[in-house]
């Protein structure tokens, strides 16, 4: 509580997520850009969607980038991602009384150990697909992210439940 106004402090939550990703031979369409993602399933917030194979709020005192490679290890038992920054999400639910987040998003293109699914209560499915060929429907504020990838032109900073002027 803010004593200057009696009202309740701003609150945001952070989050790190990582997409895997690699390129593979398609054949006739040539090499193709394919990304990792969960099948959500019995965790209260887009269950049913397919969503980044890695993520999950940052804890106290830990950076962006030590979620990210926490988050990795406990979803898909993977270590040693070699990280590049994709993007920074300020996202919004005007719906929700404390829905004010900041995401950070990953890329990994190399990384030690074979995903699998860690955790079989949270995780329906775990898959690749091509970034032109995504399934549906994926948690929204990340296919703006992943359409960022795919187009190429992904800006550090982008905005998701906000109405831009």
């Amino acid at each position: 509580m803010d004593p200057a106004t009696g009202k309740s402090r701003f609150v945001i939550v952070p989050a790190s997520y990582v997409f895997l990703l690699r390129e593979t031979d398609a054949g006739a369409r040539g090499r193709v850009t394919e990304v990792l993602l969960q099948l959500r399933q019995n965790t209260g917030y887009m269950d049913a969607h397919w969503a980044a194979a890695a993520a999950g709020h940052i804890e106290r005192g830990e950076t962006a980038e030590s979620a990210a490679r926490r988050e990795a290890l406990e979803e898909l038992a993977i270590t040693d991602l070699d990280l590049a920054f994709a993007t920074a999400m300020q996202r919004t639910a005007h719906d929700l009384p404390i829905d004010e987040r900041v995401d950070f998003f990953f890329t990994a293109r190399s990384w030690s150990g074979e995903p699998r699914i860690v955790e079989p209560a949270k995780c329906a499915d775990l898959r690749w697909f091509a970034l032109d060929d995504l399934p549906v429907p994926v948690v929204p504020h990340e296919a703006v992210v992943l359409e960022g990838l795919r187009r190429g032109d992904l800006a550090p900073l982008t905005h998701h439940g906000f109405r831009l002027d």
